[in-house]
Formats: structure tokens, C-alpha cells, sequence
């Protein structure tokens, strides 16, 4: 069974069809353009669903997009009757923003299940508003026994596969939906800017994948209209907006959103681009990022304007959201003796030491958009993450990461451990001194999961540096495999209220768990 777009659809402007039938399971936004008209009959709408992100103990921000401009206006209540809801006026939306908007929600009942629903008010007649549109969370808990699950993994719409309504679109999300989680930590590359999305793509067995394709994905992303349609994309998906109005999320960014394995200062040899300063290229994604996604640190108004932060979720868990591209240093060979910038940059290394010292968590997740002993390389001679495949004493970035874990080890924090994705497979790392070349730190695990929607990739070879053991894989053994041909992964943390033990799951769509490892609280080192 399928549909067409629906009538009131822009032409070029709005979701491109190219051979796709849209299936029923499958509903598109009505207005899948890049700008809304700015005057418009009827009331507002908001067909982009909703999203809640970085939710604590007793505050959330929730997000909408309007397709004209209009006064966001958020109620909440403790029931999904909505008895004695609770008013909050959000911001005016209008172009400055794409239309999109946050409201910060305060003073919320810890430990407790929040139903909000959005609406948005003509700014000239304030009786004239849209239709509900509804959402709901779980704020963090203050008791432990109460205690903690969440998913994460990252990779959409990349290497060219974007949304195929012949498979229902990006199914994972339902099967994700259905977990349940307290939240959801997306851990980069939340799109590809610099991956088009073409009509069709004809896998190796003869097999035609179809994609919807919308203008602005049709290029790489250059503009802030194309960066912010790029971000649109995904929010096609009906499965991903049902997902975003139940769980709400913690996100980072990595390469993609702005161009693959790019640093600040690079001047790009692409004859693609137009625009040649990554700098400015990564200014008009970050700009869209932040409004297509309810980060807390880069609300419009906000003073720091920064992706890193922690995210507290009770006495069990502390999220340490990392950002490896802002200010780290160009890709190069790592065999550098001294490199204070390295990829975390200074001072975003002396605020993760402080924070991670501050912190009374019981476990501290350290979101790590970048993997630590994998090694990703970036053209013929340099490298792209941390490990350049020098098994020896740490040079070139991975000198800030031993000055890292010796802060760790040193402070004696307990309870560490790296969640990440970037490699486009699955796989869990035990990293220990006794087979390392550098000695001086703790034992760690760091688990890596993903691609949920983009192409797999063969597994990567370690370096010896912190000697990291690989426990499990799952991985093609060619590059860019379809998810036609290989599952989604994604991964899941349970922390137990009563005996504080910690479990990861690293999962694939259709609901098997490949692998898992148990962790006990209170450990210097696993």
C-alpha cells in the first residue's frame, strides 16, 4: 500500500519523490520544504514532532518546529488527561531560528514520568493556535534505588542511505521505542552534511534501494538553509519523530555533521564545495545544530554556546558529553612529543578533569564521539581519532589522553567508562596497564556501537598504547555495506538501583543482544 505527498506539499522546495513510493508506515511532514511561507492561512501547525533533551532531576528542554512564525507554548502535566497542566510560554519562532524553538522546563517532580504537549499561538491572535501535539519523559531520579537505562549509539543517513519506505524507514527507532529507555545518547554524526541522498542506489546483488530525497540533500551541505535541511531530513521519519516524543535525548556531534574528518583551520581541496573554509562551514552547522536539536549548553541566548557538557541523571549516572572537532588540532602523522592542543583541546581537558573529580556519581559515562585505541586513519600518513598504530609511549593525541587517565588513576575515581561510535560496527575494548606501553592508569572498558542508519565498515586495528584487548566484534568485511545487508546496532547501559552493578548490552535490530558485560560499582578500575 502507498501514498503520494500529500497535496499542499511544495514541489522542489519540499520532499523530493525520484522512484519512491512512500509507504503508509511511513507519514511525511506536510511541509518538507527549507523555509516556511511567512504568511500563511489558516492556524499554525507542527509537523516536525517533538523532542525533549538534556532532562535532570528537575528540568528538560522540550523542542518544536512551526511552519510559519508563532509563539511556542508548552503545558505540562503529571497525567496524560492533562488535569491542572501547568503553562509555560516558550519563545517567538520565526526565520532567525528556522522556525524551531526550546522551552527550558524547571522545578519538575524528580523520579517522575512528565506528559507535555506543544502549541503554537498566532503572535497577532493569540486565541488562533495549532493543534496539540504531544509528548512525555522521565525526569532523573534523587533515589537510587529508582535506578537508570539508556540507549546509545549514532550514524544516520550516511554513505548515501537515507530513508526507504520500502523497509519502513528507520525501523530501529520503533524497536528502540519499545526499550523504553530514560534516554537516549546519540553519540554523533546525527547526519551527513557532506553525504548526498540520490533517488536510488543498486546494491551489489542487484537489489534497488530507494531513499526520499528532499533539495537540499541533494548536495552537500554549504549554506545554513542546506545545514538546516540537512538536520530536517531525518525528522521525515515517522518512526524517529514517534521515537523523539517518548525519549528524550542527550546529543553530540562528530565529522559529519559539518564534512567527513574535518578540524578547525582546514581549507578543503573538494571541488563539491564552493565554500572552502571549514570554519565557516562548521559555524552554520553548529548555528543549525543547535536549533534542530535541544541542547542545553547552545540554546538561542545561551552564553557558552559549546556541545560539551555533563548531564547529571541521579545518584547513579553523570554523562560527560565530549567534543573531539571543536578545538582540537589538525590531522597529522601523531608522533608529536608535546601536544597540548591534541583533540580535546586545553581547556576542555581541565573542565573534564575538574568535572569528572566533582562528580558523586556512581558511574560517570565519558560520551566519547571518538574512539580511543582504534585506529582511524585519515588519507595515506595521518590520523583522524586518538591511536595513530604506534603501540609504543604516547605521542601526538594520545599524550592528552594519558594526561587523562593518570588524573583518574591519581584522583582515584571510581566507576569510568567510554561509550562511543564513529567506526560504523560493534565492539567492546578492556584497556589494562599490565599490556600497555603506557602504565599509569586504571583499568577501563569502552564499548562502541552503530551505524543506525548508514553504511557498515570492516573492523579497525588496535594500538597497543593503552593496551586495549577486544572482547567481541561484530563487523563486515567490506566497506560500505548497506543496512539491507547488515542490521542496525545500537547499544544499552542498565544500572541496578540496589546493588549498583552496571550492565551493557550491545544490541542489533531485531532485537538480539550480541554481547555483554557486567561492571560492579566502587572500582578505581574494571
Amino acid at each position: 500500500m502507498s501514498q503520494g505527498l500529500p497535496s499542499n506539499s511544495p514541489g522542489r522546495r519540499g520532499v523530493l519523490r525520484g522512484t519512491v513510493a512512500a509507504s503508509a508506515a511511513l507519514a511525511l511532514p506536510a511541509l518538507g520544504g527549507a523555509a516556511p511561507a511567512l504568511s500563511l492561512s489558516g492556524r499554525p501547525r507542527a509537523q516536525w514532532g517533538v523532542q525533549a533533551g538534556d532532562v535532570s532531576a528537575h528540568s528538560g528542554l522540550v523542542w518544536v518546529r512551526s511552519d510559519r512564525p508563532a509563539r511556542m507554548i508548552v503545558e505540562t502535566s503529571a497525567t496524560e488527561s492533562f488535569r491542572n497542566p501547568t503553562r509555560w510560554q516558550g519563545p517567538l519562532l520565526g526565520p532567525g531560528s528556522d522556525f524551531t524553538g526550546t522551552t527550558r522546563l524547571r522545578d519538575l517532580p524528580s523520579g517522575e514520568q512528565v506528559h507535555y504537549r506543544v502549541r503554537l499561538a498566532d503572535p497577532d491572535d493569540p486565541r488562533r493556535t495549532s493543534e496539540a501535539i504531544t509528548g512525555t519523559f522521565r525526569t532523573a531520579p534523587e533515589r537510587q534505588a529508582d535506578g537508570a537505562r539508556f540507549l546509545w549509539s549514532g550514524d544516520i543517513a550516511g554513505q548515501g542511505w537515507g530513508i526507504n519506505p520500502e523497509r519502513g524507514g528507520y525501523r530501529v527507532f520503533e524497536e528502540m521505542r519499545r526499550l523504553n529507555p530514560d534516554f537516549f545518547l546519540c553519540s554523533g554524526d546525527t547526519i551527513y552534511a557532506d553525504g548526498p541522498i540520490a533517488p536510488s542506489v543498486t546494491l551489489p546483488d542487484g537489489r534497488v534501494w530507494r531513499n526520499v530525497t528532499t533539495e537540499e540533500k541533494s548536495k552537500v551541505a554549504e549554506s545554513l538553509a542546506e545545514f538546516r535541511g540537512a538536520f530536517r531530513y531525518n525528522l521525515l521519519d515517522e518512526n524517529l519523530r514517534r521515537f523523539n516524543a517518548q525519549v528524550p535525548s542527550i546529543v553530540q556531534w562528530d565529522d559529519h555533521e559539518v564534512r567527513n574528518n574535518w578540524y578547525p583551520g582546514q581549507i578543503l581541496d573538494d571541488e563539491r564545495y564552493t565554500e572552502k573554509d571549514v570554519d565557516v562551514l562548521a559555524a552554520r552547522s553548529l548555528r543549525a545544530f543547535g536549533e534542530y536539536f535541544p541542547v542545553s549548553t547552545l540554546r538561542t541566548g545561551e552564553r557558552e554556546g559549546r556541545v560539551h557538557r555533563v548531564v547529571r541523571h541521579g545518584p547513579l549516572l553523570d554523562v560527560f558529553v565530549l567534543d573531539m572537532r571543536t578545538y582540537r588540532n589538525a590531522n597529522s602523522p601523531g608522533r608529536q612529543t608535546d601536544d597540548p592542543v591534541g583533540i580535546l583541546g586545553a581547556e576542555q581537558l581541565d573542565w573534564l578533569k575538574r568535572e569528572l573529580s566533582r562528580s558523586r556519581a556512581v558511574w560517570k559515562v565519558i560520551a566519547s564521539d571518538m574512539p580511543l585505541g582504534l585506529v582511524v586513519p585519515d588519507g595515506k600518513e595521518n590520523f583522524e581519532a586518538v591511536a595513530q598504530g604506534d603501540p609504543g609511549a604516547p605521542l601526538g593525541r594520545e599524550l592528552q589522553i594519558a594526561e587523562l587517565l593518570r588524573h583518574i588513576k591519581h584522583s582515584r575515581i571510581t566507576g569510568t567508562l567510554w561509550l562511543t561510535t564513529d567506526v560504523h560496527y560493534t565492539s567492546a575494548q578492556h584497556y589494562d596497564p599490565e599490556r600497555a606501553a603506557f602504565k599509569d592508569f586504571a583499568p577501563f572498558w569502552e564499548f562502541v556501537s552503530g551505524p543506525l542508519a548508514a553504511g557498515g565498515f570492516p573492523a579497525l586495528k588496535l594500538d597497543g598504547t593503552f593496551g586495549p584487548e577486544q572482547t567481541f566484534i561484530k563487523a563486515p568485511t567490506r566497506a560500505n555495506v548497506s543496512p539491507a545487508e547488515v542490521p542496525p546496532y545500537f547499544g544499552e547501559v542498565e544500572i541496578d538501583g540496589h546493588s549498583g552493578e552496571l550492565t551493557v548490552r550491545l544490541r542489533q535490530e531485531g532485537g538480539e543482544v550480541l554481547f555483554t558485560k557486567v561492571l560492579q560499582p566502587g572500582r578505581v578500575g574494571q
